[in-house]
């Protein structure tokens, strides 16, 4: 890997929707190194192996959901101490709460606005680095 890019910030992005990552992707990059899940068990492997900066994580997806990663990337020691931020088409106050009360940092909705994404990922990443 170039020096460059060793000292860019890595996160894990996870939704189910190919699209919604590489939407991501386009407005993260080139700032930062952007890896993609497409569910939750991969998600968890990823992070557990790769300790991410930040994790953009999606709700509502097959399988594992959202919250039960989160619940997952929370309990795991290795894992406890990187950010979540939900990326999500929940709108609902209570979908709100329940994701900060797991443990994530912030909750952005979709559709995704780039500048509320950057800021709530730089105001992260400024916090743990």
């Amino acid at each position: 890997m170039p020096a460059e890019e060793q000292s860019k910030p890595v996160i894990l992005a996870v939704d189910d929707t190919p699209e919604n990552l590489d939407v991501v992707k386009g407005i993260l990059a080139p700032e930062t190194i952007v890896r993609v899940a497409i569910n939750g068990i991969v998600a968890l492997k990823i992070a557990q192996k790769q300790s991410p900066d930040l994790i953009l994580l999606d709700i509502n997806m097959p399988g594992m959901d959202g919250y039960e990663v989160c619940s997952k990337l929370k309990s795991d020691e290795s894992t406890a101490h990187i950010p979540v931020i939900f990326l999500t088409a929940e709108l609902d106050s209570a979908s709100k709460q329940k994701g900060l009360d797991l443990g994530a940092v912030d909750y952005v909705t979709k559709p995704i606005s780039p500048e509320v994404l950057k800021e709530s990922v730089r105001r992260q990443l400024s916090q743990n680095r």
